[in-house]
């Protein structure tokens, strides 16, 4: 069976220019199950670029062909890129919002002479399995960072990490960590939790009884998030003083209609927020709050997405519609161009997005919703996790 798709996958990589007329873009996502607004978010953003951007690439037609995958399942990961490659004839590979079904997906780049563009998926390492693979997202390691500098700025001394238990939250635990520790701080206790935890009562009362100043947790996006910190005020560490940090995934704007004033004052660190306030990012939101069709819903994989699409149209410009994925993929290794998020650049040596980073205060705003709030700027960052890996 697997000789048999490899095969197929040399057969179609062979042909060149067979989709010259309608391109076609294979997406995967989570579509249904608990992640479904993160798929929703993908679809969004990409409707969004095709709203303002159009659907054609000189003389070809773009079609989007999406795949579900509603949680973390690298077999089914990888069974629905063979799926795209071979039966729908795709030419790009794109989405992936989970680490482990990014990397399933890698072994089959170059053989299908496919390249993948990562609009979420956000360990380092995931960039090195392949000379295929773009990123237009974030990592963990890139957000994460910076709030332990922030930490330390603000006074904070002992710190007890809490992080689920694979690659994005192992990789923002070491990032923080490692930071931290540089800046003086001291790493009092790291509790790495199953992706399937939701009862956080005694997690809570771990770093209750840790001594800790502050707690530094990573989840990834969805139902637990909101749990996560829904227990922080309710088992009384915002009473006890403890402080919340995180990267921006634990407040994304999803969320904050349902954790109302339990957000208030919270801080992360984040690429992007639905806030930004600039003239890209006011005609992206629009555009993508009419995709989505419940503004409240819009949150940051859709920007991902956004620009995903636009390194995706660069690639079909660069190579004349025909099948090259190397060439593709060198045409965007510098690329740069003012995303909503603010000015990016796709680094030509690890094909990872150099990007802002931004310190976010969840606000208040005059209507009584949530927001937020960016309150300064940390510019151009790499991917700091790269070198962690040598």
């Amino acid at each position: 069976m697997k000789k048999s798709v490899l095969a197929a996958l040399a057969v179609l990589a062979l042909s060149g220019t067979a989709f010259a007329d309608t391109i076609k873009v294979g997406v995967v996502g989570p579509f249904s199950g608990p992640f479904a607004i993160q798929g929703k978010n993908f679809k969004a953003g990409i409707d969004a670029w095709i709203a303002l951007n159009g659907a054609k690439v000189g003389d070809d037609d773009i079609e989007i062909v999406y795949r579900d995958l509603p949680a973390a399942d690298p077999a089914q990961s990888k069974a629905l890129a063979q799926e795209l490659v071979v039966k729908e004839g795709v030419q790009y590979l794109a989405g992936f919002y989970f680490t482990p079904d990014a990397m399933a997906v890698t072994p089959l780049l170059e053989q299908a002479n496919v390249p993948l563009v990562v609009m979420n998926a956000a360990t380092s390492a995931i960039v090195t399995k392949s000379p295929l693979v773009v990123r237009t997202s974030f990592t963990t390691w890139q957000t994460s960072a910076p709030m332990a500098r922030v930490a330390r700025e603000r006074g904070v001394k002992k710190v007890i990490t809490v992080v689920s238990d694979y690659g994005p939250g192992v990789d923002s635990e070491n990032a923080f960590k490692t930071t931290f520790t540089a800046e003086g701080g001291e790493i009092v206790d790291s509790v790495r939790m199953p992706l399937s935890t939701n009862d956080f009562s005694p997690i809570m009362q771990r770093v209750k009884d840790s001594g800790a100043d502050a707690v530094f947790a990573f989840l990834p996006s969805g139902p637990t998030t909101l749990g996560f910190v829904k227990a922080y005020n309710e088992n009384g560490l915002a009473k006890a003083g403890v402080q919340f940090l995180a990267p921006g995934d634990l407040t994304q704007e999803s969320d904050l209609p349902a954790l109302g004033e339990a957000a208030s004052g919270l801080l992360t660190t984040f690429h992007y927020a639905v806030s930004h306030d600039s003239a890209e990012n006011k005609t992206f939101v629009e555009a993508a709050r009419k995709a989505i069709g419940n503004p409240a819903e819009l949150s940051f994989p859709s920007v991902g997405a956004y620009d995903g699409m636009h390194v995706i149209y660069k690639m079909i410009e660069a190579t004349g519609g025909e099948q090259d994925a190397q060439k593709a993929v060198d045409a965007v290794k510098g690329l740069a161009w003012e995303s909503p998020r603010g000015p990016v650049s796709i680094d030509a040596e690890s094909r990872h997005i150099t990007q802002n980073i931004y310190l976010r205060e969840v606000a208040k705003a005059e209507d009584g919703t949530f927001y937020n709030k960016e309150i300064a700027t940390f510019e151009k960052q790499g991917d700091p996790g790269l070198a962690a890996l040598k």
